[in-house]
């Protein structure tokens, strides 16, 4: 966990400092505040004295003049600093935003995995929705209320300085009182960020789930389920809102108590002649204009404390450390015939114990398709995971056409590889852009020969809006067999020479299933290919299959040899064979 003081080194040179010159801007318009609010008092020293003791008849025009203006030259210098600060603010906001997807984009697949994106979507939002409030608001009032509490002190002591002593006690006693509220507004805060966390995992969960929930009938269960999430997020709204107020009473009581002494001793300084009614009136409006500063600068604590929490939780976030990455040599993939070669692997997933690979050797001829078939759990999906980096194994090495991949620029490596699976992922657009995602500087004429070549054309020309349509949340608008249709013409568009096909065929209809083996066929065409499915069918052909059990390769051949040896994928074939 970082110190306060490295949190808030960080905040300054990687966001604040490049607007170091709109802050001293905004500080030089406090700076006005400061005096117009500080001349408003001392205004009422001249004006009591001048025009009501003495009857002036001059100055009765100037002083309200002066006071209009010290109004007016508040109220427009205030407003230009909080317009500096607000846009500043957003600024760093965006800029954090921004550097926290640039690291969880580029994070290693196992850190997406270990955490709900819910939880980060938190992170992105309420977190950084407390830094701006630091930056805007807390920044702000720190320099304006101080400048504004030093210019009313002084007016305070030049009127009388031994009313002035007084006064100041109350500056110890309410920055006391913020230290102990702001320790306590730290960690609800915290406390709140885990809250509201749960609550985006859980409604992510609904609006995912939701014919899941209907089917159920888990509409009432879902429901109460939610309040209960949403209760915990508001008892901890409540404590933070309570903690922040509970700032109010304790200000009132200290201010009570020094007016009340202020009176009573000003009294008897008046009494005695050595106080002015006009002095005593320009420091009483010194010192209740002290008090919107001071009570600020008291609880500003708690602000300053809610926004370097939420940045304790942001910064590592940024600062994440991926355990995949380049080498120092690394090299571009130089493709000849497209090889691929398993050397003793060995993988295992993050902290886990479960050895999911163990000492694999796998030779995959270039051009071909290669097949991975056994039992969920076997290792397969695994193996598809090792080939991109997604993962890295922890033993062992991979080469395509003798150069590891570990010594191959990961941009690259991925460069030459598309994936096809059944869980397609498409992106709440057009279907256009979703072929697109592969190449986006291809033409109109190459996205439609890819959607004719993927068998995609036939039912894109039926839509209203054709290559436009938007498709919905992760293609909700579009069947199974299309989606995955839409996911084969965006890997043909990135014309790759490796080809991962994982479970690509499976839960489709005999038609659909016929369209998308045919657009297969295209795709993979003189490609390296490496394909899972459970439906035997879609391999009897491939160059080679592996069998894996356990994470082992117990067996490897074409079909024919397999039927014969292996009697695990006879088991596979005889089943698929009577389930026909």
């Amino acid at each position: 966990m970082m110190t306060t003081k490295e949190t808030l080194a960080r905040l300054y040179n990687d966001y604040t400092k490049k607007y170091v010159n709109k802050i001293i801007a905004s500080i030089f318009l406090s700076m006005i505040v400061a005096a117009a609010t500080s001349s408003i008092a001392w205004l009422l020293d001249p004006a009591i004295k001048k025009i009501f003791l003495e009857k002036d008849q001059k100055l009765i025009w100037i002083i309200p003049l002066a006071i209009i203006i010290a109004f007016s030259a508040k109220g427009i210098s205030l407003y230009l600093a909080k317009v500096i600060m607000i846009g500043v603010a957003e600024d760093i906001k965006k800029n954090i935003q921004k550097d926290m997807i640039s690291s969880l984009v580029k994070a290693d697949t196992s850190i997406i995995d270990n955490k709900h994106t819910g939880k980060f979507i938190s992170n992105l939002t309420y977190d950084t929705s407390l830094i701006v409030n630091l930056v805007s608001t807390a920044l702000l009032n720190l320099f304006k209320d101080t400048i504004t509490l030093i210019g009313l002190l002084t007016v305070m002591f030049y009127q009388n300085w031994k009313l002035s002593l007084i006064a100041i006690i109350m500056i110890p006693l309410a920055s006391l009182a913020a230290k102990t509220l702001g320790k306590r507004i730290s960690k609800v805060t915290t406390e709140a960020q885990i809250k509201s966390g749960e609550l985006n995992k859980h409604l992510m969960e609904i609006f995912k789930n939701h014919k899941l929930i209907k089917i159920f009938q888990k509409e009432t269960f879902e429901v109460n389920r939610t309040d209960v999430f949403l209760n915990s997020l508001k008892e901890k709204a409540k404590k933070i809102n309570i903690v922040f107020t509970r700032a109010s009473p304790i200000m009132e009581v200290l201010t009570g108590i020094m007016i009340a002494l202020l009176i009573f001793y000003s009294g008897k300084l008046i009494i005695d002649d050595q106080l002015a009614i006009n002095n005593f009136f320009s420091f009483l409006a010194a010192m209740m204009l002290a008090y919107q500063p001071v009570r600020s600068l008291a609880t500003l604590n708690l602000s300053i404390s809610t926004g370097l929490s939420a940045a304790k939780r942001i910064i590592p976030i940024i600062d994440t450390k991926n355990e995949i990455v380049e080498t120092e040599t690394k090299k571009g993939l130089e493709i000849k015939n497209c090889d691929i070669k398993f050397e003793n692997c060995n993988f295992k997933y993050g902290t886990s114990e479960n050895t999911v690979l163990h000492n694999l050797n796998m030779n995959i001829v270039g051009g071909k398709m290669t097949a991975l078939v056994g039992y969920t759990g076997a290792g397969k999906s695994s193996i598809i995971n090792l080939l991109p980096r997604f993962y890295d194994c922890q033993k062992g090495d991979i080469k395509i056409d003798g150069q590891s991949i570990y010594d191959i620029s990961i941009y690259d490596l991925r460069k030459n590889i598309s994936i096809v699976t059944q869980d397609i992922t498409l992106f709440d657009d057009t279907i256009k852009n979703n072929i697109l995602y592969a190449n986006q500087n291809a033409s109109d004429e190459e996205v439609e020969i890819v959607a004719k070549n993927s068998f995609s054309k036939d039912f894109i020309s039926k839509l209203p809006e054709q290559y436009d349509t938007i498709i919905g949340e992760n293609g909700v608008r579009l069947s199974g067999g299309e989606k995955q249709r839409i996911s084969i013409a965006r890997a043909m568009l990135k014309k790759t020479p490796i080809i991962l096909l994982d479970e690509a065929t499976s839960s489709l209809d005999a038609e659909t299933e016929s369209k998308i083996q045919n657009a297969m066929e295209i795709l993979t065409e003189n490609k390296t290919t490496i394909v899972i499915a459970h439906r035997l069918s879609t391999i009897l052909n491939a160059h080679k299959i592996f069998v894996i059990d356990k994470g082992n390769i117990v067996a490897e051949g074409n079909h024919k040899e397999l039927i014969e040896n292996s009697g695990i994928y006879k088991n596979f074939y005889q089943k698929q064979v009577k389930q026909n």
